[in-house]
Protein backbone atom coordinates (compact mmCIF):
# COMPACT_ATOMS: atom_id res chain seq x y z
CA UNK A 1 0.00 0.00 0.00
CA UNK A 2 1.28 3.53 -1.20
CA UNK A 3 2.47 6.17 1.15
CA UNK A 4 -0.15 8.11 -0.79
CA UNK A 5 -3.62 5.82 0.10
CA UNK A 6 -1.99 5.45 3.77
CA UNK A 7 -2.60 9.36 4.06
CA UNK A 8 -6.00 9.44 2.24
CA UNK A 9 -7.51 6.54 4.72
CA UNK A 10 -5.79 7.83 7.80
CA UNK A 11 -7.79 11.32 6.76
CA UNK A 12 -11.30 9.22 6.48
CA UNK A 13 -10.77 7.84 10.02
CA UNK A 14 -10.50 11.49 10.73
CA UNK A 15 -12.98 12.81 9.05
CA UNK A 16 -11.52 15.06 7.02
CA UNK A 17 -11.55 13.26 3.72
CA UNK A 18 -12.50 15.51 0.57
CA UNK A 19 -14.75 13.80 -2.30
CA UNK A 20 -11.68 14.22 -4.08
CA UNK A 21 -9.76 11.62 -1.89
CA UNK A 22 -12.62 9.44 -1.53
CA UNK A 23 -13.18 8.79 -5.07
CA UNK A 24 -9.27 8.40 -5.29
CA UNK A 25 -9.17 5.62 -2.95
CA UNK A 26 -12.24 4.13 -4.30
CA UNK A 27 -10.91 3.90 -7.67
CA UNK A 28 -7.34 2.49 -6.19
CA UNK A 29 -9.86 -0.44 -4.55
CA UNK A 30 -12.09 -1.26 -7.37
CA UNK A 31 -8.87 -1.82 -9.27
CA UNK A 32 -7.62 -4.80 -7.91
CA UNK A 33 -6.96 -3.33 -4.28
CA UNK A 34 -9.75 -4.80 -2.53
CA UNK A 35 -8.37 -7.71 -0.38
CA UNK A 36 -5.23 -5.47 0.35
CA UNK A 37 -7.23 -2.52 1.07
CA UNK A 38 -9.10 -5.09 4.10
CA UNK A 39 -6.52 -6.63 5.48
CA UNK A 40 -3.84 -3.77 5.65
CA UNK A 41 -6.85 -1.01 6.44
CA UNK A 42 -5.68 -1.16 10.12
CA UNK A 43 -1.92 -1.05 9.76
CA UNK A 44 -1.92 2.59 10.13
CA UNK A 45 -2.25 1.75 14.00
CA UNK A 46 0.23 0.16 16.03
CA UNK A 47 -0.73 -2.37 18.51
CA UNK A 48 0.81 0.26 21.01
CA UNK A 49 -2.00 2.65 19.44
CA UNK A 50 -4.62 0.53 19.91
CA UNK A 51 -4.34 -0.55 23.47
CA UNK A 52 -3.91 3.21 24.46
CA UNK A 53 -7.17 4.01 22.58
CA UNK A 54 -8.84 0.69 24.18
CA UNK A 55 -7.90 2.51 27.58
CA UNK A 56 -9.22 5.74 25.95
CA UNK A 57 -11.84 5.28 23.83
CA UNK A 58 -13.66 8.65 23.32
CA UNK A 59 -10.19 10.70 21.66
CA UNK A 60 -8.61 8.01 19.51
CA UNK A 61 -9.17 6.76 15.98
CA UNK A 62 -9.81 3.77 17.25
CA UNK A 63 -12.98 4.89 18.86
CA UNK A 64 -13.96 6.73 15.19
CA UNK A 65 -13.69 3.18 13.68
CA UNK A 66 -15.98 1.53 16.30
CA UNK A 67 -18.50 4.37 15.77
CA UNK A 68 -18.09 3.30 11.97
CA UNK A 69 -18.46 -0.38 12.43
CA UNK A 70 -21.37 -0.11 14.77
CA UNK A 71 -23.06 2.52 12.61
CA UNK A 72 -23.62 4.49 14.76
CA UNK A 73 -23.44 7.32 12.04
CA UNK A 74 -26.44 5.05 10.06
CA UNK A 75 -29.06 7.89 10.89
CA UNK A 76 -27.14 11.05 8.98
CA UNK A 77 -27.46 11.57 5.11
CA UNK A 78 -24.29 10.33 4.33
CA UNK A 79 -22.71 11.50 0.72
CA UNK A 80 -22.94 8.83 -2.18
CA UNK A 81 -18.94 8.93 -2.47
CA UNK A 82 -18.71 8.33 1.74
CA UNK A 83 -21.66 5.87 1.25
CA UNK A 84 -19.41 3.98 -1.56
CA UNK A 85 -16.17 4.36 0.23
CA UNK A 86 -18.32 3.20 4.13
CA UNK A 87 -18.99 -0.27 2.32
CA UNK A 88 -14.96 -1.25 1.66
CA UNK A 89 -14.04 -0.19 5.26
CA UNK A 90 -17.08 -1.52 7.14
CA UNK A 91 -16.66 -5.45 5.76
CA UNK A 92 -13.43 -4.78 8.79
CA UNK A 93 -14.70 -7.39 11.93
CA UNK A 94 -14.28 -6.55 15.30
CA UNK A 95 -14.70 -9.59 17.90
CA UNK A 96 -16.63 -8.84 20.92
CA UNK A 97 -15.67 -10.40 24.22
CA UNK A 98 -16.35 -10.47 27.78
CA UNK A 99 -17.99 -7.04 27.23
CA UNK A 100 -15.22 -5.07 25.16
CA UNK A 101 -13.62 -4.51 22.40
CA UNK A 102 -10.26 -6.78 21.26
CA UNK A 103 -7.79 -4.35 20.11
CA UNK A 104 -7.01 -6.91 17.55
CA UNK A 105 -5.60 -6.12 14.45
CA UNK A 106 -6.88 -7.91 10.95
CA UNK A 107 -4.02 -9.21 10.00
CA UNK A 108 -3.10 -10.40 6.14
CA UNK A 109 -2.83 -13.91 5.44
CA UNK A 110 0.51 -15.58 4.95
CA UNK A 111 0.17 -19.15 4.56
CA UNK A 112 -2.90 -20.34 2.53
CA UNK A 113 -1.06 -23.77 1.83
CA UNK A 114 -3.92 -25.09 4.49
CA UNK A 115 -6.83 -23.22 3.44
CA UNK A 116 -8.65 -25.68 1.16
CA UNK A 117 -10.95 -24.21 -1.55
CA UNK A 118 -9.36 -20.46 -1.29
CA UNK A 119 -10.27 -19.75 -4.72
CA UNK A 120 -12.86 -21.80 -5.09
CA UNK A 121 -15.93 -19.67 -7.18
CA UNK A 122 -18.84 -22.39 -6.97
CA UNK A 123 -20.67 -20.41 -4.67
CA UNK A 124 -22.67 -18.24 -6.16
CA UNK A 125 -24.49 -14.60 -4.98
CA UNK A 126 -28.04 -14.67 -3.99
CA UNK A 127 -30.12 -13.14 -7.12
CA UNK A 128 -33.43 -12.06 -8.12
CA UNK A 129 -35.17 -15.26 -8.45
CA UNK A 130 -39.11 -16.53 -7.40
CA UNK A 131 -42.27 -18.98 -8.49
CA UNK A 132 -45.24 -17.80 -8.62
CA UNK A 133 -47.96 -20.25 -8.14
CA UNK A 134 -51.22 -18.96 -9.82
CA UNK A 135 -54.73 -19.78 -8.78
CA UNK A 136 -54.84 -22.61 -10.85
CA UNK A 137 -51.91 -24.40 -9.42
CA UNK A 138 -49.92 -23.71 -12.53
CA UNK A 139 -46.34 -22.15 -11.70
CA UNK A 140 -44.65 -19.46 -13.37
CA UNK A 141 -40.41 -19.42 -12.85
CA UNK A 142 -39.30 -15.64 -12.30
CA UNK A 143 -36.25 -14.73 -12.76
CA UNK A 144 -33.59 -11.96 -14.42
CA UNK A 145 -34.03 -11.68 -18.24
CA UNK A 146 -37.01 -13.24 -18.26
CA UNK A 147 -40.42 -11.89 -18.30
CA UNK A 148 -43.69 -12.72 -17.32
CA UNK A 149 -46.86 -10.47 -18.38
CA UNK A 150 -50.94 -10.80 -18.06
CA UNK A 151 -53.43 -8.83 -17.87
CA UNK A 152 -53.73 -8.83 -14.21
CA UNK A 153 -49.70 -8.77 -13.35
CA UNK A 154 -46.42 -8.09 -15.26
CA UNK A 155 -42.83 -8.86 -14.40
CA UNK A 156 -39.64 -8.40 -15.94
CA UNK A 157 -37.96 -10.83 -14.05
CA UNK A 158 -37.06 -9.17 -11.08
CA UNK A 159 -40.22 -8.08 -9.88
CA UNK A 160 -44.18 -8.24 -9.89
CA UNK A 161 -46.62 -5.18 -9.95
CA UNK A 162 -50.34 -6.08 -10.03
CA UNK A 163 -53.14 -3.92 -11.76
CA UNK A 164 -54.70 -1.68 -9.92
CA UNK A 165 -58.69 -3.22 -10.28
CA UNK A 166 -60.07 -0.49 -8.52
CA UNK A 167 -62.39 0.55 -11.66
CA UNK A 168 -63.41 -2.67 -12.04
CA UNK A 169 -65.59 -4.67 -9.53
CA UNK A 170 -63.99 -7.52 -7.41
CA UNK A 171 -66.52 -9.80 -6.23
CA UNK A 172 -64.95 -12.86 -5.64
CA UNK A 173 -60.68 -13.07 -4.01
CA UNK A 174 -58.45 -15.14 -6.02
CA UNK A 175 -54.71 -15.54 -4.84
CA UNK A 176 -51.64 -16.22 -6.13
CA UNK A 177 -48.18 -17.67 -3.96
CA UNK A 178 -45.00 -16.11 -4.53
CA UNK A 179 -41.85 -18.67 -3.06
CA UNK A 180 -38.57 -17.42 -2.47
CA UNK A 181 -35.72 -19.77 -2.49
CA UNK A 182 -32.43 -19.95 -0.75
CA UNK A 183 -29.86 -17.56 -2.77
CA UNK A 184 -32.54 -15.19 -3.94
CA UNK A 185 -35.04 -12.29 -3.25
CA UNK A 186 -37.81 -10.94 -5.00
CA UNK A 187 -40.17 -7.74 -4.94
CA UNK A 188 -43.81 -7.14 -5.22
CA UNK A 189 -45.94 -4.75 -5.65
CA UNK A 190 -49.62 -5.86 -4.87
CA UNK A 191 -53.00 -4.30 -6.39
CA UNK A 192 -53.56 -1.96 -4.19
CA UNK A 193 -49.98 -0.66 -4.32
CA UNK A 194 -48.48 -2.08 -1.10
CA UNK A 195 -45.07 -2.94 -1.64
CA UNK A 196 -43.59 -6.17 -0.35
CA UNK A 197 -40.00 -7.05 -0.49
CA UNK A 198 -39.48 -11.10 0.30
CA UNK A 199 -35.75 -12.43 1.28
CA UNK A 200 -34.40 -15.61 0.69
CA UNK A 201 -36.25 -19.20 1.87
CA UNK A 202 -39.68 -17.48 1.95
CA UNK A 203 -43.64 -17.68 0.85
CA UNK A 204 -46.54 -14.81 0.60
CA UNK A 205 -49.52 -15.62 -0.27
CA UNK A 206 -52.45 -12.77 -1.03
CA UNK A 207 -54.90 -11.43 -3.36
CA UNK A 208 -54.73 -10.70 -7.36
CA UNK A 209 -56.94 -8.29 -6.44
CA UNK A 210 -58.56 -6.98 -3.22
CA UNK A 211 -62.23 -6.03 -2.71
CA UNK A 212 -62.65 -2.32 -2.06
CA UNK A 213 -63.28 -1.63 1.77
CA UNK A 214 -63.01 -4.65 3.54
CA UNK A 215 -60.24 -5.78 5.28
CA UNK A 216 -57.27 -6.82 3.20
CA UNK A 217 -55.61 -9.71 3.83
CA UNK A 218 -51.98 -11.39 3.08
CA UNK A 219 -50.54 -14.24 4.37
CA UNK A 220 -46.61 -14.65 5.22
CA UNK A 221 -46.58 -18.47 5.32
CA UNK A 222 -42.98 -18.55 6.17
CA UNK A 223 -39.67 -16.53 5.83
CA UNK A 224 -39.18 -12.88 6.24
CA UNK A 225 -40.34 -9.85 4.27
CA UNK A 226 -40.33 -6.04 4.22
CA UNK A 227 -43.80 -4.25 4.18
CA UNK A 228 -44.46 -0.56 2.45
CA UNK A 229 -48.56 -0.48 3.27
CA UNK A 230 -51.01 1.46 1.26
CA UNK A 231 -52.65 3.69 4.04
CA UNK A 232 -56.12 2.67 4.32
CA UNK A 233 -57.52 6.33 3.81
CA UNK A 234 -56.54 5.43 0.17
CA UNK A 235 -58.95 2.34 0.24
CA UNK A 236 -62.57 3.09 1.57
CA UNK A 237 -61.18 2.85 5.25
CA UNK A 238 -60.01 -0.88 4.64
CA UNK A 239 -57.69 -1.76 7.35
CA UNK A 240 -54.51 -4.41 6.22
CA UNK A 241 -53.83 -7.53 7.56
CA UNK A 242 -50.57 -9.78 8.24
CA UNK A 243 -51.51 -13.34 8.97
CA UNK A 244 -48.45 -15.72 9.80
CA UNK A 245 -47.93 -18.53 12.25
CA UNK A 246 -48.88 -17.86 15.76
CA UNK A 247 -49.32 -14.13 15.01
CA UNK A 248 -51.58 -11.12 13.06
CA UNK A 249 -50.34 -7.99 12.42
CA UNK A 250 -52.89 -5.28 11.78
CA UNK A 251 -52.27 -2.34 9.82
CA UNK A 252 -53.07 1.35 9.41
CA UNK A 253 -50.69 2.21 6.78
CA UNK A 254 -46.83 1.93 7.71
CA UNK A 255 -43.32 -0.04 7.44
CA UNK A 256 -42.87 -2.72 8.44
CA UNK A 257 -40.70 -5.95 8.79
CA UNK A 258 -41.43 -9.28 9.65
CA UNK A 259 -39.16 -12.80 10.30
CA UNK A 260 -40.79 -15.94 10.69
CA UNK A 261 -38.75 -18.58 9.39
CA UNK A 262 -39.39 -22.06 9.70
CA UNK A 263 -36.61 -23.57 11.66
CA UNK A 264 -36.98 -20.25 14.24
CA UNK A 265 -38.61 -20.78 17.35
CA UNK A 266 -39.60 -16.76 17.50
CA UNK A 267 -41.50 -14.56 15.42
CA UNK A 268 -39.74 -11.08 15.19
CA UNK A 269 -42.01 -7.82 13.96
CA UNK A 270 -40.12 -4.35 13.94
CA UNK A 271 -42.08 -1.18 13.13
CA UNK A 272 -39.79 1.03 11.02
CA UNK A 273 -43.03 3.60 10.45
CA UNK A 274 -46.54 4.37 11.03
CA UNK A 275 -48.53 1.67 13.53
CA UNK A 276 -48.89 -1.77 13.96
CA UNK A 277 -51.33 -3.46 16.69
CA UNK A 278 -49.51 -6.98 16.88
CA UNK A 279 -51.93 -10.20 18.27
CA UNK A 280 -51.54 -13.64 19.11
CA UNK A 281 -54.08 -15.61 20.71
CA UNK A 282 -52.72 -15.13 24.63
CA UNK A 283 -52.15 -11.18 24.32
CA UNK A 284 -52.07 -7.98 21.88
CA UNK A 285 -49.58 -4.61 21.81
CA UNK A 286 -49.20 -1.84 19.95
CA UNK A 287 -45.81 -1.35 18.89
CA UNK A 288 -44.27 2.54 18.27
CA UNK A 289 -41.59 2.95 15.76
CA UNK A 290 -37.92 1.20 16.92
CA UNK A 291 -39.69 -1.13 18.44
CA UNK A 292 -39.29 -5.06 17.85
CA UNK A 293 -41.61 -8.00 19.30
CA UNK A 294 -40.59 -10.96 19.81
CA UNK A 295 -43.95 -13.87 20.04
CA UNK A 296 -42.58 -17.23 20.99
CA UNK A 297 -44.33 -19.69 19.23
CA UNK A 298 -44.01 -22.45 21.43
CA UNK A 299 -46.24 -20.61 23.69
CA UNK A 300 -47.34 -17.26 22.40
CA UNK A 301 -45.95 -15.48 24.77
CA UNK A 302 -44.99 -11.63 23.07
CA UNK A 303 -42.48 -9.49 24.43
CA UNK A 304 -41.52 -6.08 23.04
CA UNK A 305 -37.85 -3.80 22.85
CA UNK A 306 -36.02 -1.42 21.38
CA UNK A 307 -33.66 -1.87 18.43
CA UNK A 308 -31.84 -0.46 15.87
CA UNK A 309 -33.99 -0.73 12.90
CA UNK A 310 -31.50 -0.09 10.57
CA UNK A 311 -29.73 -3.55 11.36
CA UNK A 312 -32.93 -5.31 10.70
CA UNK A 313 -33.66 -3.91 7.61
CA UNK A 314 -30.32 -3.73 5.83
CA UNK A 315 -31.48 -6.99 3.80
CA UNK A 316 -33.85 -4.75 2.09
CA UNK A 317 -30.99 -2.26 0.86
CA UNK A 318 -28.81 -4.78 0.24
CA UNK A 319 -26.86 -5.24 3.50
CA UNK A 320 -25.83 -7.43 5.90
CA UNK A 321 -25.50 -5.75 9.46
CA UNK A 322 -24.42 -7.99 12.04
CA UNK A 323 -24.14 -6.42 15.25
CA UNK A 324 -23.33 -8.49 18.62
CA UNK A 325 -24.11 -11.29 16.72
CA UNK A 326 -23.70 -14.93 17.60
CA UNK A 327 -21.39 -16.93 14.67
CA UNK A 328 -24.16 -19.35 14.26
CA UNK A 329 -26.58 -16.77 13.68
CA UNK A 330 -24.51 -15.26 11.08
CA UNK A 331 -24.09 -18.20 9.08
CA UNK A 332 -27.20 -19.16 9.18
CA UNK A 333 -28.10 -15.50 7.41
CA UNK A 334 -25.06 -15.73 5.22
CA UNK A 335 -26.68 -19.38 4.10
CA UNK A 336 -29.58 -18.69 2.83
CA UNK A 337 -28.64 -16.03 0.90
CA UNK A 338 -25.29 -18.05 -0.80
CA UNK A 339 -27.45 -21.19 -0.93
CA UNK A 340 -25.11 -23.08 1.06
CA UNK A 341 -24.56 -25.01 4.19
CA UNK A 342 -22.26 -24.24 6.80
CA UNK A 343 -20.63 -26.80 9.62
CA UNK A 344 -18.66 -24.94 12.83
CA UNK A 345 -16.44 -28.06 13.48
CA UNK A 346 -14.92 -26.26 16.82
CA UNK A 347 -18.71 -25.75 18.81
CA UNK A 348 -17.26 -23.36 21.13
CA UNK A 349 -16.77 -21.02 18.50
CA UNK A 350 -21.19 -21.06 17.99
CA UNK A 351 -21.46 -18.37 20.30
CA UNK A 352 -18.81 -16.15 20.05
CA UNK A 353 -20.57 -12.58 18.71
CA UNK A 354 -18.85 -10.40 15.63
CA UNK A 355 -19.92 -7.18 14.67
CA UNK A 356 -19.57 -7.14 10.81
CA UNK A 357 -21.21 -4.93 7.63
CA UNK A 358 -21.02 -6.28 4.61
CA UNK A 359 -22.87 -5.99 0.95
CA UNK A 360 -24.86 -8.56 -0.06
CA UNK A 361 -23.22 -8.67 -3.64
CA UNK A 362 -20.06 -9.26 -2.18
CA UNK A 363 -18.34 -12.77 -2.97
CA UNK A 364 -18.95 -15.21 0.18
CA UNK A 365 -15.15 -15.86 0.32
CA UNK A 366 -14.57 -12.43 0.87
CA UNK A 367 -16.34 -12.77 4.32
CA UNK A 368 -14.76 -16.07 4.97
CA UNK A 369 -11.16 -14.33 4.82
CA UNK A 370 -12.24 -11.59 7.01
CA UNK A 371 -13.82 -13.53 9.75
CA UNK A 372 -10.64 -16.32 9.39
CA UNK A 373 -8.53 -13.09 10.12
CA UNK A 374 -9.91 -12.84 13.75
CA UNK A 375 -7.53 -15.91 14.55
CA UNK A 376 -10.85 -17.43 16.03
CA UNK A 377 -11.19 -19.59 12.99
CA UNK A 378 -8.02 -21.59 12.01
CA UNK A 379 -9.42 -22.21 8.23
CA UNK A 380 -12.48 -22.91 6.12
CA UNK A 381 -13.20 -25.80 3.29
CA UNK A 382 -15.62 -25.18 0.44
CA UNK A 383 -17.02 -28.31 -0.59
CA UNK A 384 -19.37 -27.78 -3.09
CA UNK A 385 -22.65 -26.32 -1.56
CA UNK A 386 -20.99 -26.79 2.29
CA UNK A 387 -18.68 -24.86 4.09
CA UNK A 388 -16.71 -25.91 7.16
CA UNK A 389 -15.45 -23.66 9.60
CA UNK A 390 -12.65 -25.33 11.60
Amino acid sequence: MNKRIEYIIVKYFDNEISEAEANELIVWIENGNRAIFNEHIMLNFSIEQLKLANDNKENSSWAKIEALIDHKESTKVIPMYRRKLFRYVAVIIVLIASGYFLTQIIKPTTNNSNQKGAKNNSVQIGTEKATLTLEDGSSVTLKKGKGYNTKTVQSNGEKLVYTDQKEKKVEEVVYNILTIPRGGQFFVELADDTKVWLNSESQLKYPVAFIEGKTRKVELLYGEAYFEVSPSTMHEGAKFKVINQAQEIEVLGTKFNIKAYKEESNIYTTLIEGKVKVKTAAAKQLLKPNQQSKVQIENNKLSVQEVDVSGEIAWVHGDFIFKHKKLKDIVTVLGRWYNVDFEIQNKSLENVKFNGDFGRSQNLEDILILIKNTNYINQYEINEKKIILK
